[in-house]
């Protein structure tokens, strides 16, 4: 992006990260935090409005997803309260960027509904998974070194399946929760999470997703705003870690 800034004091110019909010409740959080310590610039976009969360099926257009992938050094999809399956204008606009993104060489890091999209951007499929996941869990790492097992937190209940060449990094017992293809990396929890967001999750129809789908009462849900909170300085830490792993060992993958 010849528009982009040079970074103070280093004559070079400075990183430039699409950050994609699908909603208005979501945040970077500690992605975004790691991303700027590392010397990126953020461009956020939120793709659906606040006044249009309940009606999200904006067209393409309206959404505004930028023409030119190459225009960015690294895009970060983050999560949605929707999923990848509505198959509606707005996500078919936004497969075509992760995709086009991806074959460009561009990095990309998709977080929960962004990791789908990216998964069904390259060829693999979103569908409903075996049960909701909503709390911590522990993940099988097959590469630790780039993605520890966690604990990670989870809000999701659909799951991808892997393009054909990607390699799986993590799961559980209910569905892959990582993979790498290229300089693409796909993850099914929430790295960036903070206990704003996820306050903001329940107060924006969360609660009753956690009553129907897994079962929990608001004073569970409440529960896990408090230990997200107690847990925030290991969760920056572990997501400090996975970050600079993507940035060193995926972002530069030729």
């Amino acid at each position: 992006m010849s528009s982009t800034p040079t970074a103070a004091g280093t004559g070079q110019r400075q990183p430039a990260a699409l950050v994609i909010h699908h909603d208005h409740c979501s945040s970077a959080g500690h992605v975004g935090t790691r991303l700027r310590e590392r010397g990126y610039r953020l461009v956020e976009m939120t793709v659906v409005p606040e006044e249009r969360y309940d009606t999200p099926d904006l067209d393409a257009a309206e959404a505004g997803f930028p023409a030119d992938p190459t225009a960015w050094d690294l895009i970060v999809p983050l999560g949605a309260p929707w999923s990848v399956t509505r198959m509606n204008s707005w996500i078919t606009a936004e497969l075509r960027l992760l995709r086009e993104a991806h074959h460009a060489g561009v990095p990309v890091l998709g977080i929960c509904f962004g990791g789908q999209a990216l998964a069904a951007a390259l060829g693999g499929s979103v569908r409903p998974a075996g049960r909701f996941e909503l709390g911590w869990t522990e993940l099988e790492a097959q590469r630790p070194q780039l993605l520890g097992p966690g604990p990670w937190f989870q809000f999701h209940g659909d799951r991808f399946t892997l393009p054909e060449g990607a390699e799986e990094l993590a799961r559980n017992e209910v569905c892959p929760q990582a993979f790498t293809l290229g300089r693409s990396l796909g993850v099914q929890f929430h790295p960036e999470l903070t206990p704003a967001t996820l306050q903001s999750w329940f107060d924006n129809g969360g609660y009753a997703l956690a009553a129907g789908a897994a079962g929990l009462d608001r004073a569970a849900c409440d529960a896990l705003v408090t230990g997200l909170a107690a847990a925030t300085p290991d969760y920056r830490a572990r997501t400090a870690a996975l970050v600079d792993a993507f940035l060193a060992q995926v972002a530069t993958t030729r």
